[in-house]
Order: C-alpha cells, then structure tokens, then sequence
C-alpha cells in the first residue's frame, strides 16, 4: 500500500483497556479508531478476547452492523459475525488477530476465498514465554510431586520423599516456532537436552533455536523414545491432526511426560488415556483438548496423574500489553507499505 493521507477506520472488536486504545488511537493520524465497549462481550478475565454472554439490542447491532460496513481495519475476529463477516465488512483491508494460530479459523469459515484481498495477521510470540512457563510448571509439579506435597499438607502428615530434577533429561518438543523456541530456550537453562521437530528444517542450525538435535516430522519415531518429556506445540492441519496416537505414545520411554500447549485434535484422547492408566505414561499436561469446554465425562477430569488447564496457558493479565504493542507497529507498517510481522499465509490453506 502506498502511503498517502486517506483515513482508514479501525474498528476494535474485542474488549480491550482505555488506556491501550488510546495508545492505538495516537498512533498515526490517518487511523479512525472505532471502539464502543458496550457493542462488544464483556471480559471476564484480563486478555478475555471472548468474553461473557452478551447480546446486543436491535437498534445496537444496526449500529455495530453500520460500523462493520465501513471498517477498513478490524482488531480481532468478530466473534459475533463469524459466518457473514465479509457480507457486512465487504471493505476490510486487513483483520490483526489476538490469536496465535489462525489457520483453522479462516479455513473454517472460507476466509481465505470470501475475503482474498485481506490481509490476516495474528499475534504469534505473543504468548510465547507465558506457554514456556506452563511447561516448566507441568515438568516441575510431576517431578517435585507436587500432588503429594498439596495432599499432605491437608493431611497435616509429615513423610519426607524424593522427587527428581531436570538436569540431563530429555525433551522432545514438536513445533519450533516461537513458543517451541521459548520453551527449548528454558530448557537449556535447566540443564536439559533439546531434540527439535520442525516441519522445514534446512538451513537452520539447532542451536539457533535453542535445540541440540533438530528433526522432520517424519522423523517423529526417532525422537519419541527418547523424549522424558514430550511437548506439543505445532499448528493443527491434515498433516498434524492425530498425530501421537497409541502407537507414537507407546514409543515414548515409560515414564514419560506429555504436554500439550498446541491443539486437543493432535493427539488420540482415547490412547492418551489408556497410556495413563496403565502408567506408561507418568502424566500429562494438558492446555487443549478435542473438545472444548471439555465435557463433565470426560475421564482426564478426575485422573491423578493428569494436569487439566482449561486452554489458559497462553493468557497472562499483561497479554492485550504486548498485542497493542504488535498492532501498533503494524498499522504504521501497512500505512508505510512496509512488510507487516505475522502475515499468514493463507495460500496454503485447501
């Protein structure tokens, strides 16, 4: 886009703080920012991107329909109008995500044909170290059993025990992008060996990634029996989806650690239960599942072995922080013409 003096509409769908709007709105003089907190879901928790129930009158949602229509920009998806946002926002130049992985958001809803002349961004390193940090406290709580030392504790019964630590050990981690970076980074510090799996990995040296040893997916079998701790973290697609089964988990070493910060559809729910029950796997941490709120009879629920956090390892009170900080760099790139950080490619989606 060549520069010039047009004023393009910002219109922000997703609650954010004053404070962080007004940061948006001096930005650039040539950004209108829309931003109407009673159109959109309350939050129910900082960085609350969702929100709680809500529903807009009718005389309010012609008004937000109004403001739709002219929006040249939009922050976040519209979760409100998932099905006909290109009907209503037919002049929407570019959508900046809160989201790390948008992929199955804009494939699910034909974006990337309904929309072709716009631009996605999403806000990927955003969450990076807040993910890092639930691995190390899944890795830490199993290993300084941590659910014992909480179940004494209520017991009021002292009995001394041993845990392990983490020097030396092994972790696999599927998906090097930011956060599978972050984390091999943490890794390191502690003393542990990094074995990497990214999708493409020629040209790039392990150790710029903070791994020791780097893989291809079709090497996953080589990795598995020697990752004490596994984490996921690769973006779903075809090529992803299920892909630890009963087969891949029973190659992991008995013992082992599974994490899983990526999506619920990469793993066989079913065998990851069967590898816990029958204790070949030590435990699990898991952010994501197949389905989501995960069901009252869903067995990981009351599983001793297994940490359930329900899709909030990402979330951090400081997140619309460091998203603002991204959107704020991208608007003065899109209005320069600059290359913009965390374009998605949406050729690649079928």
């Amino acid at each position: 886009m060549e520069k010039n003096a047009r004023a393009f509409n910002l219109l922000i769908a997703s609650y954010l703080e004053t404070e962080l709007v007004e940061r948006i709105r001096s930005t650039d003089e040539r950004v209108n920012v829309i931003f109407k907190p009673e159109l959109i879901a309350p939050q129910r928790f900082p960085a609350d991107h969702i929100g709680g129930p809500f529903q807009r009158t009718e005389d309010q949602e012609k008004q937000w329909q109004s403001f739709l229509w002219r929006a040249d920009i939009l922050f976040d998806f519209d979760r409100t109008h998932y099905d006909d946002l290109p009907e209503l926002a037919p002049h929407l130049k570019w959508i900046q995500t809160t989201s790390s992985g948008i992929g199955q958001t804009i494939k699910k809803w034909n974006y990337h044909r309904r929309m072709p002349k716009t631009i996605f961004t999403s806000s990927r390193g955003v969450h990076a170290q807040p993910l890092a940090e639930f691995c190390l406290l899944v890795m830490l709580t199993f290993n300084k059993k941590l659910f014992q030392t909480i179940s004494q504790q209520k017991a009021k019964r002292w009995a001394r025990f041993s845990g392990t630590d983490l020097r030396k050990r092994t972790i696999g981690i599927v998906g090097m992008g930011k956060v599978g970076s972050e984390v091999a980074r943490i890794a390191q510090c502690l003393g542990m060996k990094v074995l990497g799996v990214k999708r493409n990995i020629e040209g790039i040296k392990p150790s710029s990634l903070y791994a020791d040893e780097l893989y291809t997916p079709r090497d996953l079998h080589r990795i598995l029996p020697r990752s004490e701790y596994l984490v996921l973290i690769a973006p779903h697609t075809r090529a992803t989806d299920k892909m630890i089964g009963r087969r891949e988990l029973h190659l992991l070493p008995k013992g082992a650690i599974l994490i899983n910060i990526a999506r619920g559809a990469l793993i066989d729910e079913a065998a990851l239960v069967e590898a816990l029950e029958s204790q070949h796997l030590r435990g699990a941490g898991l952010d994501v599942f197949e389905s989501e709120p995960l069901p009252t009879d869903n067995p990981f629920w009351e599983m001793e072995n297994v940490i359930v956090s329900p899709h909030s390892g990402s979330t951090s009170d400081r997140e619309n922080e460091l998203i603002t900080d991204l959107f704020c760099e991208n608007i003065i790139s899109f209005l320069e013409g600059r290359p913009m950080r965390n374009l998605f490619d949406t050729s690649g989606l079928s």
